[in-house]
């Protein structure tokens, strides 16, 4: 059993990075490192890495969220990248969607734990939730699926002209040509690479980001995203 002694030193960066949330930062840390291993959500080789290759790697991506908007963590699994920017970020309102009811289950209680109630927990698939949750600004995902796959998943919750902003490895670039064709079918207007987190991470983290026109999921999910909303107002009206 994987207990938090186990956990690295608190680096340094840590401090400024969570801010006021860094008593937080660490109870989260302690419980992917007990309760997340546990119960199957990481794998106990990741506790010595947990801070610069888990919390830190995304707590940066807030560099490249806008403020005050909605956001989408879809696939949050143990609320990676959803939690840590929850943590430094206040202004954003966060959905936590993920399908596995033990990762909700751990997702909730971390949510109620620290006190993050601009924080909600959803299960669910994103294809199953289109037109049950209000369309989003940012999406965001970490390690749920290869960029065009992602995209079919991500991109359909989005709000006209929002973004998906998708944690990524080496592959980045090769993912991002490779999915060119599937991007442009879903609506994406614009994509780029970003590196964020310089001083803070190293390597620093990768960023693929997908910003969306009038139509986030093309014409494909046109048809889907109306009759949702049909289906959505019948509901209300015999409530």
């Amino acid at each position: 059993m994987t207990e938090a002694a186990e956990l690295p030193p608190v680096p340094e960066q840590a401090r400024d990075v969570f801010g006021a949330r860094y008593a937080d930062a660490i109870r989260y840390a302690e419980l992917l490192a007990e309760a997340g291993v546990k119960r199957g959500l990481i794998g106990p080789r990741e506790v010595p890495r947990l801070w610069e290759r888990h919390l830190l790697n995304c707590a940066v991506l807030s560099e490249v969220v806008p403020e005050g908007v909605t956001v989408c963590d879809v696939g949050s699994g143990a609320g990676l990248p959803g939690i840590p920017l929850a943590l430094v970020r206040d202004d954003l309102k966060i959905t936590l969607l993920e399908p596995l009811l033990r990762r909700t289950n751990f997702l909730t209680e971390v949510v109620e734990l620290l006190g993050l109630d601009h924080v909600t927990v959803v299960r669910g698939r994103a294809e199953e939730v289109m037109g049950k949750l209000p369309p989003v600004h940012v999406v965001t995902a970490r390690a749920v699926a290869p960029l065009d796959r992602l995209a079919t998943w991500g991109i359909p919750l989005l709000r006209p002209y929002g973004e998906m902003l998708a944690l990524k490895g080496d592959t980045a670039e090769e993912e991002l040509k490779a999915s060119a064709t599937a991007l442009s079918k879903l609506g994406a207007v614009e994509t780029s690479i970003l590196h964020v987190g310089e001083g803070v991470v190293d390597p620093m983290s990768t960023v693929v980001r997908v910003e969306v026109g009038e139509s986030p999921g093309g014409v494909r999910f046109a048809a889907k995203r109306a009759k949702a909303a049909r289906t959505g107002r019948a509901r209300r009206r015999r409530g």
